[in-house]
């Protein structure tokens, strides 16, 4: 049966791109639909630097048609300025709108934004039902099981934010006290879709990282997707690796040097044509270690990609790496 979220037909068991801040932007974004993603959201956006027309979070607002179906996602402690935020994302042209209730970071959870909003239930509702009565589009939620193990109340949340209309949710199996630290409990989740109150499609977010787990969970917790994050670092092949083991039961090969080096290639293309030379040059440093994880004695080419100051330079250096590793291979 297919999954879907308002009249956004997601196919069986979607695997949905996390919105996961400085890594989410679109030359990430095409080469994990390129290996798989079926939705994928932006990088989250502050309704208060939508409102304020800041550059930054403006620019974050682009999407582009190959990205499709895509969710922008908006945070913010002030109800009217999310309000006020949702319709200027609404105009970017998404197919959907999601709302941050579980960012863990200080700086957003301190400002009464994010995970922060698990601590006042009623306020988030109320938030919810703001953004939900400012756009046409579906409307989804993304939270943590509570702030922390005194207070995982996200089983009335569940209930409550459908009551006001969301149309998916996403819970990370950790509560904002964890952080990313200790190990995703899934059984809360378990518990809310198993609700016969429930009624809209409930994703698992947290340590999904490989295609057995994806597999084993997808039994065991019955949750209608998943959203993958950290793991498609560098390792955008997650997806269709967790695809044809759903599909196969067998394991696909991990990608080739080759393969490694075409991702980082494109990657790298997109990250100029969104970003401009000299910005896309320098942004593309942070990913070049995730890309070649594992490899042995990639130290020295790592240390040449992060100093390389033109694009040929950067594609001097994949083509050697290219050619060293295959040959190797051998």
């Amino acid at each position: 049966m297919s999954v879907r979220i308002g009249n956004i037909d997601l196919g069986e068991f979607p695997l949905l791109l996390a919105p996961m801040e400085d890594v989410s932007d679109p030359p990430f974004r095409y080469v994990c639909k390129q290996n798989g993603a079926d939705m994928m959201y932006t990088e989250f956006i502050s309704s208060e630097g939508l409102i304020r027309d800041a550059a930054k979070s403006i620019k974050k607002l682009d999407i582009f048609e190959y990205e499709r179906p895509i969710g922008i996602q908006i945070f913010g402690s002030d109800i009217e300025h999310m309000r006020e935020a949702t319709e200027i994302a609404t105009q970017a042209g998404p197919d959907l709108m999601d709302i941050n209730y579980g960012c863990p970071v200080k700086q957003v959870a301190c400002r009464g934004a994010g995970a922060s909003l698990l601590q006042d239930i009623d306020k988030m509702v109320a938030m919810t039902k703001a953004v939900v009565e400012a756009t046409h589009l579906p409307v989804t939620v993304k939270t943590r099981l509570g702030w922390n193990d005194d207070t995982k109340n996200v089983y009335e949340v569940a209930e409550r934010l459908q009551d006001v209309g969301i149309k998916a949710l996403t819970i990370h199996g950790r509560t904002r006290a964890q952080m990313y630290k200790g190990v995703a409990d899934w059984s809360l989740i378990r518990d809310i879709k198993k609700n016969p109150r429930i009624q809209i499609p409930i994703f698992g977010n947290g340590d999904i990282d490989s295609p057995q787990k994806a597999a084993d969970w997808r039994m065991e917790y019955e949750v209608d997707g998943m959203m993958i994050g950290r793991a498609s670092i560098g390792y955008p092949w997650i997806f269709r690796e967790v695809k044809h083991f759903f599909k196969t039961g067998e394991f696909l090969d991990g990608p080739t040097v080759a393969e490694r080096v075409e991702v980082c290639r494109t990657h790298l293309e997109k990250s100029i044509e969104w970003k401009g030379l000299k910005t896309g040059i320098f942004e593309m440093r942070r990913h070049y270690s995730n890309y070649f994880k594992g490899i042995n004695h990639f130290k020295e080419y790592r240390m040449r990609l992060v100093t390389a100051a033109t694009i040929d330079e950067v594609q001097d250096i994949l083509s050697e790496v290219e050619l060293k590793y295959s040959a190797e291979m051998v």
